[in-house]
């Protein structure tokens, strides 16, 4: 799970949102935005100052003629941060606010408290860790005299430790070199980023690391000297603990593997930071850990839990330290063993894995009820928390940081989303509800779902009974533990970052019926009837769309909330208007004007790439019929140092060279075509200097391979251009490019051939083994004499996309590419029904929106509408598959410059048998 999209489930129902949005009416909070603010943050502007919200920002700074900030400002230096508690924030904003207008220094602070907590909550970003106000000195001389003097007005008070800085005595005052004004640049892998100036005054990425660091080029001040002195004097050489390797880091501080010297055992210390890793409740890691020792000390001797050792206390820290607990999570297992990671698993393999799916619950079930015998409800029981042990004939219970006496009968604090227990469960029985989500996750990993809604747990018992020979009371004891106590017009379980929210924060109550679940059977099946499903599906998206908002039209993925998410082809507006067009929906010009108006001007900060930026932007418009935009944009990226990109399709060389050659062709601009052969040189150049060990930043090796991000981009890039050109040399690129990528993909034990991550194994459309096979099998068109192994690895990407079970259902991680890859694939072993049966397993995530057909995004916590993750690129799919191929005059959906090769293909046609 990515913890990050936790907090973005805190302000709606359906969807993804930004947190900053609970203070906005409909949206969860109350009367104006202001409501919830602190009372420093609701004072007006003094005389000649202004006041402007940024995100999770109040600015307040001296104004100049405009009402924007007064010009002299300077663009970057020292500045200084200052943390609070819930307790101290207003205060100590009032304070700074006080200081910083007598003096005319611009600053800026968290307005509310429910965003100063989402800041500081277990899972939120540690470079952003306890950072409530940022104050812009003018140099080194105010810098000092700053610190000096609000360290005399607020010096000592409590506040989280800021990861990033140098801290000023003992708080909560801060300092960190950086920017001080939004300017960007390209990083050394391409990406656009962050910048300060260096030295030369070239810009270059600014760092925000969870780590002080001082840049190359400038000189600490003599006076931050002794400070830095003192953090560095605070070490763990004097513990008998030897520190090896760290587990995991969250804001709440860092787990790590160890040795006792002691006597050589294996140990585990768990790190609490005082102030931060808040839960709901405004405890912070310190005191979750607190709790997590007196649980595992009530649990001594049962052997379900680790035993506890020590604890400690380094600076302001605390750890607690206990036996290092032999075995694998249970989540580990899933990639192993789990026979719908095959395309075709044999009868005794689905058997033998409920044989043991039971034996490990029952183990589970009993380590449950030994907690329990003890007084203490785990409250955070699910697959990551399960130990299996060497034998697989026990399981240790791990993480009690949630735990609490069952004799409080109290509600979760900290959840995993996927076993998150609705608010009516309280105690023992919030572990019973885990326990029963555990029954179903085991056989279906996707009871994230729940969190949307819990009705679709008997959907997915269903599924799970026509897969497995599980006794049918298991699983049917299962959906009424889930659902006990659900109304019919329930729109979903609580969120679960509620869980992790902040403390007395309420979400929103929906309209009656505004939300309400449908059965299965009740949304239209796209397996069944195409025509009513697509309609359906473009019913979804139109009325999820909020023209009347600048950050975004179709709630998507998080990523849209980044530099300019909302406008691409990925997760932004683009992405959807290019799916609707290509399944047949009538225009959205509402949708249209408003890509339009946010594209005048361009936000500062977008990307340049065909997937996350400009390049896709401009082909749809271009597509849509605004082709003097198009250039424009276009216009904009060759003013860019773009030659700088990465060289992938995503965001880099690839993507751009193929959309300013697109617009080459549409618009006739001859010199378009010229940049994009220019953009193909550089990307030839790069791959002769990786052949030879000799490569630039700009196009240094990454492990990532696949349609976005790896060779395989470039590769498609060299076979349109060879299709404009006829240049054999072309084509010999592209092979050597499908090559590099092949190279880092794996066979796994099933026959499938996968990217290979390192830790994990990937066959999805975007960063998987679909991506490339979409791309070999246009280049395997244009073969000649195709090297056997090239087809070889066609037809294992092959059975890679005919796996019975994925994660999500979504285009670029999920069901959907694969539908999308076996509509257009040439390969000899495709069938119709290897489609028929990717298209029937999409619906296992069909969900209601407003009564209409839609699908979940990534993590499937939340609904979405985008490309990338979402409904749009499901929708995308399907109209590959199931349109007839008459249905359009252009022919099938398709994704920018992957039409279907030429050559018999597996499409089907109108219908898909059930």
């Amino acid at each position: 799970m990515d913890a990050r999209y936790e907090v973005y489930c805190l302000a709606d129902r359906h969807f993804y949102e930004t947190p900053d949005r609970l203070s906005v009416p409909g949206a969860g909070g109350e009367g104006s935005q202001e409501a919830g603010w602190y009372e420093t943050a609701r004072r007006p502007a003094p005389a000649g100052w202004s006041t402007a919200r940024h995100g999770d920002w109040l600015h307040v700074f001296p104004a100049g003629e405009d009402g924007g900030p007064r010009p002299g400002q300077p663009l970057q230096g020292w500045k200084i941060h200052v943390s609070a508690t819930a307790d101290t924030a207003d205060k100590t904003a009032a304070d700074v606010w006080d200081y910083c207008v007598a003096r005319d220094i611009p600053f800026k602070f968290v307005p509310g408290p429910h965003l100063l907590h989402l800041r500081n909550n277990k899972y939120a970003e540690r470079g952003h860790s306890g950072k409530f106000v940022t104050v812009y000195p003018s140099g080194e001389e105010q810098l000092h005299t700053v610190l000096a003097g609000l360290h005399e007005i607020i010096g000592g008070r409590p506040g989280p430790y800021v990861l990033t800085d140098l801290r000023w005595h003992e708080g909560p005052l801060y300092v960190r070199y950086g920017a001080f004004t939004r300017r960007f640049c390209i990083d050394g892998r391409g990406s656009l980023v962050p910048a300060i100036e260096d030295g030369d005054g070239k810009l270059v990425p600014d760092s925000r690391n969870p780590a002080f660091h001082v840049p190359a080029w400038v000189t600490l001040p003599a006076f931050l000297a002794p400070h830095l002195a003192a953090r560095n004097a605070t070490t763990v050489a004097d513990l008998p603990y030897r520190i090896e390797k760290a587990l995991h880091f969250s804001n709440g501080g860092g787990v790590y593997a160890g040795t006792d010297t002691r006597d050589g055992r294996k140990v585990v210390l768990k790190e609490g930071r005082p102030h931060a890793g808040l839960a709901a409740d405004g405890a912070d890691a310190v005191a979750r850990l607190e709790r997590e020792k007196d649980a595992l000390e009530r649990l001594a001797g049962l052997g379900v839990a680790p035993e506890p050792r020590d604890w400690l206390t380094i600076g302001d820290h605390r750890f607690l330290v206990m036996d290092f607990v032999e075995g694998k999570p249970l989540n580990s297992f899933f990639a192993h063993r789990h026979p719908l990671l095959a395309a075709d698993p044999e009868p005794t393999a689905t058997a033998d894995y409920t044989a043991w799916a039971l034996r490990i619950h029952r183990a589970v079930e009993e380590a449950v009820e030994k907690v329990h015998a003890r007084g203490v409800v785990f409250n955070d029981l699910h697959m990551f928390n399960i130990m299996v042990a060497p034998g697989e004939d026990s399981v240790v219970l791990i993480d009690f940081e949630a735990a609490a006496p069952a004799s409080e009968h109290g509600r979760q604090v900290v959840a995993h989303p996927g076993f998150f227990a609705p608010p009516d469960r309280r105690g023992a029985d919030v572990d019973r509800y885990a326990l029963a989500c555990l029954r179903l996750a085991l056989f279906l990993p996707i009871t994230t779902l729940f969190v949307i809604d819990r009705a679709k747990a008997a959907h997915l018992a269903d599924v799970i009974a026509g897969q497995f020979p599980v006794p049918r009371e298991f699983l049917d004891e299962a959906v009424a533990e889930i659902t006990r106590g659900a109304a019919p017009e329930e729109a979903a379980a609580p969120a679960p970052a509620e869980a992790s929210g902040p403390p007395g924060r309420r979400t929103r109550t929906l309209a009656p019926g505004a939300g309400r679940a449908l059965a299965p059977h009740d949304l239209p099946d796209p397996a069944e009837d195409w025509p009513r499903a697509r309609a359906s599906m473009v019913r979804a998206l139109l009325a999820s769309a909020t023209p009347e908002r600048d950050d975004r039209l179709f709630p998507g993925d998080i990523a849209q909330f980044a530099e300019g998410g909302g406008l691409g082809l990925a997760h932004g507006a683009a992405g959807v208007l290019h799916a609707l067009a290509e399944a047949g929906a009538e225009r959205y010009e509402e949708g249209e004007r408003w890509l339009l108006r946010h594209t005048a001007p361009v936000p500062s900060g977008t990307p340049l790439g065909l997937y996350d930026g400009l390049a896709g932007v401009a082909c749809t418009l271009d597509r849509l019929g605004h082709t003097r935009r198009a250039l424009d944009l276009s216009g904009l990226m060759l003013g860019e140092q773009w030659q700088r990109l990465t060289s992938d399709l995503r965001s880099g060389l690839a993507g751009v060279g193929l959309a300013l050659d697109h617009l080459a062709r549409t618009t006739g601009e001859r010199q378009l075509h010229d940049q994009a052969v220019e953009a193909a040189q550089l990307l030839a150049d790069r791959l002769a200097a990786a052949s030879s060990g000799r490569e630039d930043d700009a196009g240094a090796p990454r492990r990532r391979a696949g349609l976005l991000r790896g060779a395989s981009g470039p590769a498609l890039l060299f076979l349109r251009l060879y299709e404009r050109t006829g240049a054999p040399a072309l084509l010999d690129l592209a092979e050597q490019a499908l090559r590099t990528d092949l190279a880092r993909c794996t066979r796994t034990d099933n026959g499938t051939l996968e990217v290979d991550e390192g830790w994990r194994t990937m066959p999805y459309l975007g960063d998987g083994s679909a991506g490339i096979g979409m791309v070999l099998d246009d280049f395997l068109a244009h073969a000649p004499d195709p090297d056997p192994y090239l087809t070889e690895a066609r037809d294992d990407i092959l059975t890679a996309a005919r796996s019975r079970f994925y994660a999500q259902p979504g285009l670029f991680q999920g069901r959907a590419g694969m539908i999308l890859h076996l509509a257009r694939t040439t390969a000899p072993g495709a069938t119709a029904e290897h489609l028929a049966a990717q298209v029937r397993g999409l619906s296992w995530y069909a969900m209601s929106y407003q009564g209409e057909l839609a699908y979940p995004g990534s993590q499937m916590m939340r609904l979405s509408m985008d490309l990338a993750t979402g409904t749009a690129g499901c929708l995308l799919a399907l109209a590959a598959a199931l349109d007839d191929d008459g249905a359009r005059p252009a022919g099938p959906a398709q994704l920018p410059f992957l039409p279907p090769p030429p050559g018999p293909r597996s499409r089907l046609h109108a219908v898909v048998e059930p």
